[in-house]
């Protein structure tokens, strides 16, 4: 049976994105050769990654660019590679290219689907962003396992990550930080 697992960026203050979905915040983010260590060794799980539709525009727009494949050709691989589900009730077809392929449209979110998915294979499916599809997850129960990487910036508004998510014990696996100002927070619903 297939895990699903969440690694999201989240400022101090608990958002995922800004009030008009911006990231422009991931700026502040400085180059740091034991996180992007520890990313390359995440990545190479072998997971079906998983996107709401902008998380997927947006994932889709610079990861099988040059500009994304000469900023972290080991990441661009990993994402341009990998298995995509994209979760959307707008988007037509998916146009693959040359470097962005193995995608496939989810059109809901509901019991039946999430549980045939995490029934027929092995591994982990992976929500990279896509705050909206982590709070449905959550509220059906079928997060397995967070990794929640605290930004070192308050942003004073935005959107909340955990918004209208119903109560939920966690227990912590792993509580690590990085010189560059990162904490990496692992946690499984303590079921």
């Amino acid at each position: 049976m297939r895990k699903i697992g969440v690694f999201i960026h989240v400022t101090l203050d608990g958002f995922f994105a800004g009030p008009n979905n911006e990231i422009d915040w991931f700026k502040v983010i400085k180059k740091d050769a034991e996180w992007e260590n520890h990313t390359h060794r995440e990545s190479q799980s072998g997971s079906i990654l998983l996107f709401g539709t902008t998380t997927y525009k947006m994932m889709k727009g610079f990861w099988p660019t040059p500009a994304g494949i000469q900023s972290d050709p080991h990441m661009a691989k990993v994402m341009n590679e990998s298995p995509k589900i994209v979760v959307s009730k707008t988007l037509k077809s998916l146009e693959e290219e040359p470097k962005w392929k193995n995608v496939t449209i989810l059109r809901d979110l509901n019991h039946d689907t999430i549980t045939k998915l995490k029934e027929e294979g092995s591994g982990t499916i992976t929500i990279l962003g896509s705050g909206s599809i982590i709070q449905q997850l959550a509220n059906m129960d079928f997060i397995d396992e967070y990794e929640l990487v605290v930004v070192p910036i308050i942003l004073g508004d935005g959107k909340y990550l955990f918004k209208n998510v119903k109560i939920t014990e966690m227990k912590l696996l792993e509580a690590r930080s990085f010189k560059n100002g990162l904490v990496s927070l692992r946690y499984q619903p303590a079921r």
